[in-house]
């Protein structure tokens, strides 16, 4: 992590106006893929995700079954275009590592021993990156595999936290993420106030620490209305 003297927080407000606990603007709007299962684009500030969802199918071929669980497999990718210098195109190193974190924050929610032998697929395409890219993928995962149908105990709901300058903030876009002195991604299950992701990288002391989860958890509830409002929205309008 880089850290640096950059100045991020002025009078109380950070770069890009906002106050410490202030979300950026976020936009969340549920099946514009034709063709999936279920798909959702979620966006926060200049972060645009798209994620879609397919599932449950058989899963083929049929030595990858799992005779007493379904699976759920996740692929984060970055658009070429999605950053300031051009991103090589396919898999690297950090899309696997978050494909992984995203599949490990979801898989409690889903009801996949119910589906022996089947595959749930999402994918999460990161169309515009200005900070904390996996915590809004997963929130437009978790709204992909609603609209998909998929058997779910709630929807996952996720934000980052962090320190700059000495200062607790959430929601870090992408010049804090880069200088910040610690970033914290989060993810929990609102109704059960169960955490399914917690990455830590940084430091933090053990007060400071506690206070980014509480700060999580109550911008976390906000987000989970904007989740739940976007769907009830497709519902009326169709």
């Amino acid at each position: 992590m880089s850290k640096t003297n950059i100045q991020l927080i002025v009078d109380g407000k950070r770069i890009d106006g906002r106050s410490p606990g202030e979300l950026r603007p976020i936009n969340m709007k549920v099946g514009i893929v034709e063709r999936a299962d279920g798909s959702a684009q979620v966006s926060f500030g200049n972060t645009t995700i798209i994620a879609s969802a397919y599932g449950p199918r058989t899963l083929y071929p049929k030595f990858l079954q799992e005779s007493d669980t379904g699976i759920l497999r996740c692929r984060y990718m970055m658009a070429p275009f999605s950053v300031d210098e051009r991103k090589s195109p396919g898999p690297d190193r950090r899309s696997i590592e978050i494909s992984k974190v995203i599949r490990l924050a979801l898989e409690p929610v889903i009801f996949l021993e119910e589906f022996p032998r089947v595959v749930v697929d999402v994918f999460v395409e990161v169309i515009q990156a200005d900070g904390s890219t996996r915590v809004t993928g997963i929130n437009a995962a978790s709204l992909a595999l609603a609209m998909a149908g998929v058997p779910m105990k709630d929807l996952v709901t996720s934000c980052s936290v962090g320190k700059i300058n000495g200062t607790l903030i959430v929601d870090l876009n992408g010049k804090e993420d880069n200088n910040s002195e610690a970033d914290v991604a989060f993810a929990m299950i609102p109704s059960k106030n169960k955490i399914t992701l917690l990455q830590m990288d940084g430091l933090l002391t053990k007060e400071e620490l506690h206070k980014l989860l509480q700060m999580a958890r109550e911008n976390c509830m906000k987000i989970y209305e904007l989740q739940k409002r976007a769907l009830k929205e497709k519902y009326r309008s169709d």
